[in-house]
């Protein structure tokens, strides 16, 4: 187990994982963007725009497929955002300040999308369908936040650095 441990250690040692977060999150991104250019995305979406307590107003304001393209837009330049932060510290910052906004908002969906909850689950309402779609983005604001404290402190030993503290 310890020559495990070591090889692992050895990799890990130079920031592999934080990089490795962080080429994650760039696809997701990517993907999640991509995927609101389609009519089929606007649709599937109402249900989660229509209910959610911070993002409600995207299609009084944009409509069905203006909001899905908001939406894509902004995932785009969060996911380049963190893109760029592969070499600056200030764009993985914004970038992750941008991921974490962005699943704090859809984590707030949860307990108010319809359908998402089965109530005979032994007394205990069981989560189906939207809801279980959304529990990644529990996972995905935890990976923006870690983002965000790297790329905050990085940034700051950073300045520390160059003003000779």
């Amino acid at each position: 187990m310890n020559i495990f441990a070591k090889i692992i250690d050895r990799l890990l040692r130079d920031d592999l994982d934080y990089h490795l977060v962080r080429a994650a999150m760039v696809i997701v991104f990517f993907f999640f963007g991509y995927q609101k250019w389609f009519d089929y995305e606007g649709k599937v979406l109402i249900p989660y725009i229509d209910n959610g307590p911070f993002i409600f107003w995207l299609h009084p304001v944009f409509g069905i497929q203006g909001a899905s393209y908001f939406l894509g837009v902004s995932e785009w330049l969060f996911g380049a955002l963190l893109f760029a932060g592969f070499w600056s510290k200030r764009a993985g910052v914004l970038g992750a300040a941008g991921s974490t906004l962005t699943f704090m908002m859809t984590v707030t969906i949860i307990p108010f999308i319809p359908g998402g909850w089965e109530p005979s689950a032994g007394g205990f309402p069981a989560m189906v369908g939207p809801v279980a779609f959304l529990m990644k983005d529990i996972a995905l604001l935890g990976i923006s936040v870690y983002l965000l404290k790297e790329d905050s402190g990085r940034l700051l030993l950073k300045a520390d650095h160059s003003h000779g503290e």
